[in-house]
């Protein structure tokens, strides 16, 4: 989940030393999605391309070892850990079995990251790839499709290495890092990470 205090504690940057920040690159606008596209606009995140003293470093890792455009990947069998454990599989649509690769778009992440000595990331959950905290658990296409709480293998690979993980629908947190960067940034008191979404507590039965 997101740590907050975490980012409540990073330093602040300067234009001279800016916040290295790893983010996937869909959500800044590269069109690396899985049609081909960017998979839309994440002003959330956007924001941050506004910021001289905040250094954002895309990759794709689906793009890297996959290409684009590609199949649609879901984690069947367990979360990003299981997989780099050997324990579940990457699977497309079709049932091709990409774990291979996605084990090593995930190594090539953390050697970015490792390389850029990244502060924080920014995800899009949800992806076998870049999932932080939920995921599909097996084909999303499925009549049942379901969701679990669990890293996609790129965040599972990030996370074990000590990198700290948020996605672009972690607003609160979001607000927080705004205020370590700007200023003159108001807080908004309003805004809640995804665990806190009205959804999340249904589906998990999880208490605020």
């Amino acid at each position: 989940m997101p740590d907050q205090d975490y980012i409540r504690n990073l330093r602040i940057p300067t234009s001279d030393d800016p916040l290295r920040v790893l983010v996937s690159a869909c959500l800044v606008g590269v069109k690396c999605g899985v049609d081909g596209d960017d998979y839309g606009e994440y002003a959330s995140v956007l924001k941050l391309l506004n910021y001289d003293n905040v250094k954002l470093i895309p990759f794709c890792p689906e793009d890297f070892s996959f290409g684009t455009p590609r199949e649609m990947c879901d984690i069947h069998g367990g979360d990003g850990f299981d997989v780099l454990a050997g324990k579940a599989r990457v699977l497309t649509a079709s049932g091709a079995d990409w774990s291979a690769g996605m084990i090593r778009a995930s190594e090539k992440m953390l050697k970015i990251a490792q390389e850029n000595a990244i502060e924080l990331a920014i995800m899009m959950d949800v992806s076998a790839a870049c999932g932080n905290h939920v995921i599909y658990d097996g084909n999303r296409y499925a009549e049942n499709k379901k969701y679990q709480i669990g890293m996609g293998v790129c965040g599972a690979q990030l996370s074990r290495a000590g990198f700290k993980i948020i996605s672009w629908r972690e607003y609160a947190s979001l607000q927080i890092l705004y205020s370590r960067i700007d200023p003159d940034h108001i807080l908004d008191e309003a805004a809640q990470d995804f665990d806190q979404h009205e959804w999340y507590i249904s589906y998990f039965n999880k208490k605020i």
